[in-house]
């Protein structure tokens, strides 16, 4: 009699914890969204911020998505995922969301150095004002990576 031979359920991969999150990608793209995150808004909280409406959004949405990225490392080192499918959904979604929010706070943080250029104190702030655009653009990069890279694994 021939045996039946079923073809087994393509298993998903695990998530990784511990110092396994700093070697596998995407996971291993939470660590520099940190640090550039409080690069900028170390740099625009150096700024004399002369123009409130625009760079606060920028600190409000660079300080938020550091806090919840470091609350999310902290969970993948210490595995409190349990290695659930739901966790996957719940990290594209995040890094989604935040690549989007970080992308609007990006080009207003440009806008700000644009109108810096000018003024009292213009090149130290404008200096500044530059170097916090750049790691904005670099940060909406590494989440927009992070978001795609999860949802195509």
């Amino acid at each position: 009699m021939a045996s039946a031979c079923i073809p087994a359920a393509p298993t998903q991969p695990a998530l990784p914890s511990g110092p396994a999150v700093f070697k596998t990608i995407p996971y291993a793209f939470i660590l520099p969204e940190i640090l550039c995150g409080t690069w900028v808004w170390i740099l625009v909280a150096a700024t004399s911020v002369a123009f409130p409406l625009l760079q606060g959004w920028v600190m409000y949405v660079s300080l938020s998505s550091c806090l919840i990225s470091l609350l999310l490392l902290i969970s993948y080192i210490f595995g409190f995922h349990k290695n659930s499918e739901n966790w996957k959904v719940l990290d594209s979604l995040y890094h989604g969301a935040t690549a989007i929010l970080y992308m609007s706070a990006a080009v207003l943080q440009a806008n700000a150095t644009i109108r810096s250029e000018t003024g009292p104190h213009s090149p130290l702030y404008y200096q500044l004002n530059s170097a916090a655009s750049f790691f904005a653009f670099i940060t909406t990069f590494l989440y927009i990576l992070h978001a795609f890279s999860i949802y195509y694994q």
